[in-house]
């Protein structure tokens, strides 16, 4: 599928040096780097943090190995680490 992406300039031309250097094309070297971001390193798809549910809100997603519980104590410490 052919599609059009703006990026900043700096970007593009480190991509054209990347792919120069390694011998492959610009377009090798975007899907690779696409299927590492959507992918992760293993090639499983990775799963994102929250998922959109019917309404087009956010709902988070609990790993099974997360015991993270989410009260205004903690809200308020993200907001802080973030400066909101």
């Amino acid at each position: 599928m052919k599609t059009t992406v703006e990026l900043p300039d700096e970007l593009f031309a480190e991509a054209k040096a990347v792919a120069l250097r390694r011998r492959v094309s610009l377009k090798t070297l975007f899907t690779r780097a696409l299927e590492r971001e959507l992918r992760g390193p293993t090639g499983e798809v990775r799963q994102d943090r929250f998922r959109i549910d019917e309404s087009g809100w956010p709902v988070l997603r609990v790993a099974e190995d997360d015991a993270t519980v989410v009260s205004d104590a903690f809200v308020n410490e993200l907001r802080d680490s973030e400066g909101v």
